[in-house]
């Protein structure tokens, strides 16, 4: 039977790759054969994620993304390097959670940076002729359900995740002729490093109210990984602009 998510021949930039989602994206794209282009600055993390990818061809590339104006230039050689790209998946992002009266511009630039302006200076790149594909290819975002309904403490965070909602709708329309597809998917609370992270500012009562509000239970990342790889794949050829919400049942309350 022929395999529908099949990606063999295509070659995919995954950045946030050395843990969490970005990860767990990238592994699932090597067993589907896909070559991955794995980013983040964590060089570590990479090396581990590109050691657990099967097949050949596979790449990574330390960068912060905070430094938004490098992208182009890097994407750009990547592509030079080893072939263009049929795929991209933002997965990397900074958390925060602090109450409104503590969000000075200090507080949120670097999630600002890293979540909204890294992920269209992606896109730019990507777009360009000799970075995708003549065939075209597809954008994916890992937004958040913070995007779409909202938390006490979670202003900056929503707004960057609300922020990549509006640019793949809009993207999704420019850069149709080109054949590019931009989707987000918008995953709810994840157990990922971050999650471990945020959960440890919060108390046994508040954890449970959290796991509570999910009917089918916290997510993992390969749950994220399998609604992001649908979205690379032949499966979606006919999708752009859509929000994909993979959350356990977070939103439908």
């Amino acid at each position: 039977m022929r395999n529908p998510l099949d990606l063999s021949g295509g070659r995919v930039l995954v950045t946030g790759a050395a843990s969490g989602i970005g990860r767990a994206v990238a592994v699932l794209l090597g067993e589907l054969a896909a070559r991955v282009a794995c980013v983040d600055r964590d060089r570590e993390g990479l090396e581990a994620t590109l050691s657990a990818l099967e097949g050949d061809g596979h790449a990574l590339h330390e960068c912060d993304l905070r430094d938004v104006a490098a992208i182009s230039s890097w994407v750009t050689k990547l592509a030079q390097e080893s072939g263009p790209f049929s795929g991209l998946v933002h997965a990397a992002g900074l958390s925060s959670i602090a109450p409104l009266r503590m969000l000075t511009p200090d507080a949120y630039r670097d999630v600002l940076a890293v979540n909204v302006e890294a992920a269209l200076a992606l896109a730019r790149a990507f777009q360009q002729r000799k970075v995708c594909t003549e065939q075209g290819g597809s954008v994916v975002f890992i937004s958040s359900v913070m995007g779409l309904v909202g938390s006490p403490g979670a202003v900056a965070y929503s707004l960057t995740k609300a922020a990549l909602v509006g640019m793949t709708r809009s993207m999704a329309l420019e850069l149709a002729p080109r054949r590019i597809r931009v989707n987000c998917v918008a995953p709810g609370f994840v157990r990922t490093p971050m999650y471990d992270r945020v959960s440890g500012m919060r108390d046994a009562e508040q954890t449970a109210r959290v796991e509570a509000e999910h009917p089918l239970g916290i997510g993992e990342p390969l749950d994220v990984a399998h609604a992001t790889a649908f979205l690379l794949a032949p499966t979606a050829r006919w999708i752009t602009g859509a929000v994909l919400t993979v959350d356990g049942g977070y939103t439908a309350h």
